[in-house]
């Protein structure tokens, strides 16, 4: 393949064998797409993230159950950690926590997590938070974002991930009133498919992973003049 012109046909194979659980096909693909080009990023946006919009999809039409969508997901994740596991040089100013408020986000979340990695970000990645989801959650973040962000050094922007409204509104709640208490450069952005919240208070309302990580960048970049 060459990049960049190839994505497409790369985004095409890798459905391709998602669907036929083809497992190490796939991985071999992402592998030698990863070592093949200097954009780690696109990997993420032009060929992960469809194939989990895919995934989804084809189990919301019924065309495949539970079983199988839980398998496929983990070879999305697996594959996700081929970029996630590549050296990339880190700015310990850039720093991001990512948060998935329910289930089914979770792989935007890895799937982030990876592209602000290769972008340079230090990520903390916490996955599913659904199970966290109690008053004493805005304590419990707090605690650990003392512990990942003592220097302050920089900017820190806590992402969430969500596919529901209602779990989407209790992290916002949360992080806000964090945001109330801390000094500057602490930043929330949301990611979702849902329709823009007008009450919902944030930084940054987006709807795909790429418009985060530009609008990310930018903010770090405005944050050190």
């Amino acid at each position: 393949f060459h990049f960049p012109e190839d994505f497409f046909k790369v985004k095409t194979k890798y459905l391709e064998y998602l669907i036929a659980r083809k497992e190490k096909l796939a991985y071999n693909l992402i592998r030698n797409s990863f070592h093949s080009t200097a954009q780690p990023v696109k990997i993420i946006t032009e060929i992960i993230v469809p194939a989990i919009q895919s995934a989804h999809g084809i189990f919301d039409d019924g065309k495949i159950g539970k079983s199988e969508l839980n398998f496929l997901e983990k070879i999305i994740s697996n594959s996700i950690q081929i970029i996630n596991l590549g050296n990339f040089e880190v700015d310990m100013k850039k720093n991001v926590i990512m948060i998935s408020s329910d289930y089914r986000s979770t792989l935007f979340s890895e799937a982030a997590s990876a592209s602000f990695h290769a972008d340079g970000w230090q990520v903390y990645s916490l996955g599913d938070m659904s199970s966290s989801i109690d008053v004493l959650f805005d304590l419990d973040l707090q605690k650990f974002l003392t512990k990942v962000w003592k220097s302050r050094m920089g900017i820190m922007i806590i992402v969430i991930f969500s596919s529901t409204d209602e779990s989407m509104k209790f992290f916002v709640e949360s992080i806000n009133s964090i945001k109330a208490k801390s000094r500057r450069n602490l930043y929330l952005a949301v990611c979702g498919d849902m329709k823009k919240n007008s009450e919902m208070k944030a930084d940054l309302i987006e709807e795909d992973i790429e418009s985060v990580l530009q609008w990310s960048q930018t903010t770090f970049e405005s944050s050190i003049l």
